[in-house]
Order: C-alpha cells, then sequence, then structure tokens
C-alpha cells in the first residue's frame, strides 16, 4: 500500500478466493490505510472464474503462456512462500487421511532424519520484538538477517511444520500446512522469556482472555 501511495495507484489487486481468509485481511487491510482504493479480485470477476474452473485450467494456462509456477499436476496443492513460512494448501491436502508428501515441505528436513545435536543460541527481546540473535561468537541485528538465521538453523533441525484444520471465517473447514522454523523458534523463546518476567496471574489472566480473542480478530482480518 505503500508503493501504491507512492505510484498514485488508483487500484489494487489480490488473487484469493472466497474460500480462505485471505481475501478478507487484504481488503481491510487496503482500506484501513486507504478507504478510497479500488480493489481488483479475479476471482469475483465472472469472466475470469467461467474460464479457469480449478487448478487443472490455471496450471495449462500457466504452461501455455509460459508463466513459471511452482505447482504441477503431479503436485496439486498451492504455495505461498515469504520470510515467515511457506504454506500448502488445497488439492490432495483437502483429504485429511492422507499425509503430506516427503517432498511437499521445502522449508525444513524431516524430523526423523535431522543431525541430532544441539545449537546454542541467545534471542534478546525488547518489548516483545527479537532485536539480537547470537550464535556462537556471531551476533544478528538486523531484523531480516535474524530470520533468515534462524529460519536455517531450525530447517537443519527440522523444526517449525504445522500440519492443522482451520476454520475459515465464511465457516468452511480447510487444512494447512505450514513450514515456519524461525517463527517457531522465535515464539518457543519468548514463552520461555515471559515465564521468567511475568507474573503467573498475569500470564493465566492474558491467555484465558487476550491471547485466544486477539489471535481470532488477527486471523478474521479484523
Amino acid at each position: 500500500m505503500r508503493v501504491a501511495q507512492e505510484e498514485g495507484c488508483d487500484y489494487v489487486s489480490h488473487g484469493a478466493t472466497g474460500k480462505g481468509n485471505d481475501g478478507i485481511r487484504f481488503e481491510l487491510a487496503f482500506l484501513a490505510i486507504n478507504p478510497k482504493i479500488q480493489i481488483i479480485a479475479p476471482w469475483r470477476i465472472p469472466e475470469f472464474y467461467n474460464k479457469f474452473q480449478g487448478r487443472s485450467d490455471l496450471l495449462e494456462f500457466a504452461a501455455a503462456t509460459g508463466i513459471p509456477v511452482t505447482s504441477t499436476k503431479a503436485k496439486p496443492y498451492s504455495m505461498d512462500d515469504n520470510i515467515a513460512h511457506c504454506s500448502y494448501e488445497a488439492g490432495a491436502l483437502e483429504d485429511p487421511s492422507i499425509p503430506p508428501p516427503d517432498y511437499m515441505w521445502t522449508r525444513t528436513v524431516d524430523p526423523r532424519v535431522a543431525p541430532d545435536e544441539p545449537v546454542d543460541i541467545a534471542i534478546l527481546f525488547e518489548q516483545g520484538l527479537p532485536v539480537r540473535l547470537r550464535v556462537g561468537d556471531k551476533e544478528y541485528t538486523d531484523s531480516l538477517e535474524l530470520f533468515t538465521v534462524l529460519n536455517e538453523i531450525g530447517k537443519k533441525a527440522g523444526i517449525g511444520r504445522i500440519d492443522i484444520v482451520e476454520n475459515r471465517f465464511i465457516g468452511l473447514k480447510s487444512r494447512g500446512c505450514y513450514d515456519a522454523p524461525a517463527a517457531t523458534i522465535l515464539r518457543l523463546a519468548h514463552l520461555d522469556a515471559e515465564s521468567l518476567v511475568m507474573d503467573g496471574r498475569v500470564r493465566s489472566l492474558r491467555d484465558q482472555f487476550v491471547t485466544h480473542h486477539w489471535s481470532e480478530l488477527i486471523y478474521s482480518g479484523l
């Protein structure tokens, strides 16, 4: 949205379908920042969704037009990758009786074959945010570098694989698999830090009345 403002854009677009929460989060964020922005959502345009009936149509179009995509008919699921995580959804994963294939995971090794050797790290939090990472005799303070290093440590150790069934905002259930090495390490480290500095009763009240509700609001884009 910052770039859209700098470029004087009247429109922004996203590729989320109407089945998930992403589109709701995107659009509420767009409009909160710029109430006048107009949104193009192809999956709400009949000319688009009538032409592309499903994933196979999209893959055929991508192949015919030379658009590089990671999904294939042999790997029938969607992937969204960023510094925080890689998510895998839809396609074959919609059957909860089918375990995710080993080749699907791109950000972590199989925990069963990960090295059985500890890595000593220290993370400094200030006002809840990680500001410094120490690994051996090296220190990292840049947030991107900190996250990148933790991703690599977690990848080698097989940390951060998640396989859950989610309850979407509109009531649908959807299976989601996630690779989130750095985020998992940071969350566990923060929980450890909380046990050292937070009053037990305060922490209990926070978890009882704030944590779950706050997470639901964020998940729903509210």
